[in-house]
């Protein structure tokens, strides 16, 4: 079995490839010339260089191949040259996914995200069904990654492309390389950085979790269809609380209102702007999202997957675990 995968560098890349190795793939990533290979050290794996907007680097990559798993993303909440984040997850992903379709790959899974439903007005956990629209996305990223599924689910109807489709939730884990935003959290937290909040909720999952149900994804899935992948829905004070008990750290002790911090936002990307950062602890749009609770439903995914997860606190202790190793922390 001849597997092809993108995003293998990144943190959920990493966690599906080593699920791939553990059942027996051969697996072939596509990796940027310039990227960070840590987290490939020490696998069998065949990288080949390769750019989601280079169509030719990407035929040549897939040629021979018999899956596909397109994990890679550009995944920040704030991102002073909006097109990059365009150009990666829209104009990359329908890249792929037409090579893959030139090359007759038998079986394409898509990670797509929970970034991409809809919310339901009540706070109930939404599912794959909740209605959405493109005016409901909030920033870049979660509209580049509505636009990448939407053309996804196109080639699918056009083409006959036999992609499944998986919407993660918040993954957190070992091989959090940036970190991603919620891994700043956790940074954050674990050093005794973070007092204060503010009420918005997450899910969390293991990201070896959602690596799983990826390979489960391959297996059962519906071509399609999307299953959420998710576990546990915490408010970010249940998750600083976890954390503090975890690490030792003290407790959230203050509640910040949304309208206090989103002038704070503004002033700290105005400052990242001037000062050429690419990464600000604060952000608008992170301000603006927080205000709905991200609560998911992972129903589907355990009927139709037989999809299964850990308790969240063994995924928050190994990241931090993680983080501490690697001087995060």
């Amino acid at each position: 079995m001849k597997t092809l995968i993108t995003g293998g560098t990144g943190f959920v890349g990493s966690a599906v490839l080593r699920k791939l190795l553990d059942e027996g793939h051969t697996v072939r990533a596509l990796v940027r010339a310039n990227t960070d290979r840590r987290n490939l050290s020490g696998l069998p794996v065949d990288t080949v260089v390769g750019d989601l907007r280079d169509r030719k680097s990407l035929d040549r990559a897939i040629a021979g191949c018999q899956y596909l798993f397109h994990v890679a993303a550009d995944y920040r909440l704030w991102v002073p040259r909006p097109f990059e984040m365009y150009e990666a997850n829209v104009t990359g992903t329908l890249n792929i996914m037409r090579a893959a379709a030139g090359a007759k790959v038998e079986r394409i899974v898509y990670t797509s995200s929970v970034a991409t439903l809809g919310l339901n007005p009540d706070g109930r956990p939404a599912d794959e069904s909740t209605p959405v629209f493109y005016r409901d996305m909030i920033g870049h990223y979660k509209k580049s990654k509505f636009l990448a599924e939407a053309g996804v689910k196109r080639l699918i109807d056009e083409r006959e492309l036999p992609v499944v489709i998986v919407n993660p939730s918040t993954p957190i884990g070992a091989r959090d390389i940036k970190p991603t935003p919620t891994g700043r959290i956790i940074v954050e937290a674990a050093s005794g950085r973070m007092p204060a909040y503010v009420d918005t909720g997450l899910n969390l999952v293991h990201v070896d979790d959602v690596a799983a149900g990826h390979l489960l994804a391959l297996k059962h899935g519906t071509v399609g269809e999307r299953y959420i992948l998710g576990a546990r829905n915490m408010t970010l004070k249940q998750i600083l609380t976890e954390l503090a008990d975890i690490t030792g750290r003290p407790g959230p002790r203050f509640r910040l209102p949304h309208n206090l911090v989103l002038p704070l936002a503004c002033l700290v990307e105005a400052g990242a702007r001037m000062f050429k950062e690419d990464k600000p602890l604060l952000t608008v749009d992170g301000v603006r999202l927080s205000k709905k609770r991200m609560f998911f439903s992972t129903e589907k995914a355990k009927r139709e997957l037989g999809f299964q997860t850990r308790p969240v606190r063994e995924a928050l202790s190994d990241a931090v675990d993680w983080f501490r190793k690697n001087n995060y922390i």
